[in-house]
């Protein structure tokens, strides 16, 4: 594991910490249909009880004859006991004083903590879509990342609350999978895409594509450079925003195409993005309130625990109502992220001034250029790349079914057999196979976006933000610079 990993990740959770997450994959393993398994393919280990619908009961706590028990015994994790810090759980007490969830469709998250129809979102994915539907999106999500750490992002989230954990996961893969097609299109199709689609007979087609294309050339946002703790920044230049010149559905394409592509350059220990907003030359004609809460939930519901800091950069003074309005729909968590930065030297407490690029006030000679896409640079998402995509997509299976099948061993074994650091070790090697293999795919699965093109994200997942020279003379500071006073007075 890296240096310097922030707590709550993989290579540093607490014993208890690992028993949410053992939980969190038991009943992950349920509405995923893993634990329906033959034991042949799970190397002679027992599969879970059966169920028939991902709606099923987590735990069997019926009584059972004698010679069952010790069998039954050793699901135990599927028994839930009664947790202060558990909120909405579907409990029910048992003999033994612990309490299971009767039915995975009955848990929910409480009504003041579903602001976003996350319950709504979490049923109408069990009951509409396949367990291995939501399993192939889990993976498909997966990408690069280590599995756990993105379970560990939901726990994070829900404070550790595995059934509201639970309920927000899947609801997420239901939006990714459903409303917003994620995988399947926004980043298999990608910016090439959108020039061959301006050309569409469709005017909704054509008007979206040129939508899209008109944000990303005039770079109304862009991912440049690294922050003091090593993440990536996204600079919005919240000017070139003008209400009603894109369609909605065009924002929200380039929004989440902006944040899966920012995902392309989290590196562990970093997991998180810093946002600046420069708000220079603001005005109210470049206030619009559906596209910032679009991305307020896309951060809250959907990337949780992906946003680092939140500088706003050179606030005039007529946003301080709009930020009075705008703090009311944040989480308190993710308000608190956000910092004021009235001048160069506020903003250096984050960002180190010779990576600021000049247009912010910093020392960097940097611009932003917009390079149109290449003809042909996506061949190998087409035929011409399907033996390699098929080979490279079989072996990935392969690795994913040896993933769950040491989740399952784990599930079963609880605590008895091998130590927590034995299984931590096999996960994390297998997940480093899926990682090596995920950058062989990512060619023929993802459309290549500018950042391919400028040569950011290179061949094998390398990352190159500077340019070498840069890089190799000028890292960034892997110490923290945080200032004390989050909401100064903008005035």
């Amino acid at each position: 594991m890296a240096p310097n990993t922030p707590p709550g990740r993989p290579g540093t959770l607490t014993p208890e910490q690992e028993g949410k997450l053992r939980e969190l994959w038991a009943a992950t393993s349920k509405v995923f249909g893993i634990h329906n398994r033959e034991s042949s393919e799970l190397n002679g280990i027992e599969t879970p009880i059966e169920t028939e619908t991902p709606a099923a009961s987590i735990a069997d706590v019926s009584e059972t004859p004698d010679k069952e028990k010790k069998k039954k015994s050793r699901l135990n994790v599927f028994k839930r006991h009664k947790d202060k810090g558990d909120k909405g759980n579907s409990e029910s007490n048992t003999p033994s004083g612990s309490a299971t969830p009767s039915d995975i469709s009955s848990l929910s998250i409480a009504d003041e903590d579903d602001k976003y129809g996350q319950n709504k979102e979490f049923k109408a994915a069990l009951a509409n879509t396949s367990p291995e539907q939501l399993r192939q999106t889990f993976w498909s999500m997966v990408k690069h990342d280590h599995p756990d750490a993105l379970l560990l992002r939901f726990l994070r989230a829900r404070k550790w609350n595995v059934d509201n954990a639970l309920v927000m996961m899947i609801s997420t893969m239901h939006w990714r999978a459903t409303d917003m097609h994620v995988d399947d299109d926004i980043i298999k199709n990608g910016e090439l895409k959108a020039i061959e689609d301006t050309k569409s007979s469709d005017p909704a087609v054509k008007k979206e594509a040129e939508d899209l294309l008109a944000q990303m050339r005039m770079g109304k946002s862009f991912l440049h450079g690294l922050d003091k703790e090593g993440r990536p920044l996204c600079i919005v230049r919240a000017r070139l925003h003008r209400q009603g010149e894109q369609s909605e559905a065009s924002l929200e394409r380039y929004t989440v195409y902006t944040i899966e592509t920012a995902r392309m350059l989290l590196r562990p220990p970093v997991d998180t993005a810093t946002i600046v907003f420069d708000m220079t030359g603001f005005s109210l004609a470049n206030m619009d309130y559906a596209p910032v809460k679009f991305m307020i939930k896309c951060f809250e519901a959907n990337y949780p625990e992906s946003l680092g800091t939140v500088l706003v950069y050179k606030a005039p003074w007529v946003f301080n109502a709009i930020w009075n309005i705008i703090r009311g729909w944040l989480d308190p968590v993710v308000a608190g992220k956000v910092h004021f930065c009235k001048q160069i030297d506020d903003l250096e407490g984050f960002i180190s001034r010779n990576q600021i690029p000049s247009e912010l006030g910093g020392d960097e000679k940097w611009e932003y250029k917009y390079q149109e896409p290449i003809e042909g640079e996506n061949r190998l998402l087409g035929a011409e790349g399907a033996p390699k995509r098929d080979e490279l997509e079989s072996a990935r299976q392969g690795l994913v079914k040896k993933y769950e099948s040491t989740i399952l061993e784990w599930v079963h074994a609880g605590e008895a057999g091998k130590s927590l650091d034995e299984r931590r070790t096999e996960r994390d090697a297998v997940a480093e196979e899926l990682r090596s293999n995920y950058w062989k795919l990512d060619p023929y699965v993802r459309a290549r976006t500018l950042y391919d093109r400028t040569g950011v994200i290179q061949e094998g997942g390398k990352l190159d933000f500077y340019g070498t020279s840069k890089q190799e003379t000028t890292p960034p500071s892997t110490a923290p610079a945080v200032a004390e006073d989050t909401h100064p007075d903008l005035d």
